[in-house]
């Protein structure tokens, strides 16, 4: 699957990730491909991740949570959505 982030980059989520890496590890999100790449293309909330030349995407009130977290990794082209998992907490930097 091709998504187009908020800056018009390409970001792809390869079906090997998708099953072998976030359905695997985050099974309650297997019903929510919709929603991960939703939240790639329409974010609530953007913020660089812990490692370089990757971010995190949320979306609030999508997924089995509170909120959908996608991580983009931007370190080789197209993109990729390396993981997503859902979470109750706020995003560190968000601010309401």
């Amino acid at each position: 699957m091709t998504v187009t982030d908020p800056n018009g980059r390409e970001v792809v989520l390869l079906v090997r990730i998708w099953e072998n890496k976030i359905a695997r590890d985050h099974p309650e999100l297997v019903s929510h491909l919709d929603a991960v790449i939703e939240t790639v293309a329409k974010p609530d909330h953007v913020e660089p991740d812990t490692r370089p030349n990757r971010t995190r995407s949320y979306r609030r009130n999508v997924g089995p949570s509170r909120w959908l977290m996608v991580v983009v990794s931007y370190e080789q082209e197209p993109a990729r959505i390396i993981t997503a998992l859902a979470n109750r907490e706020d995003p560190k930097q968000w601010k309401p």
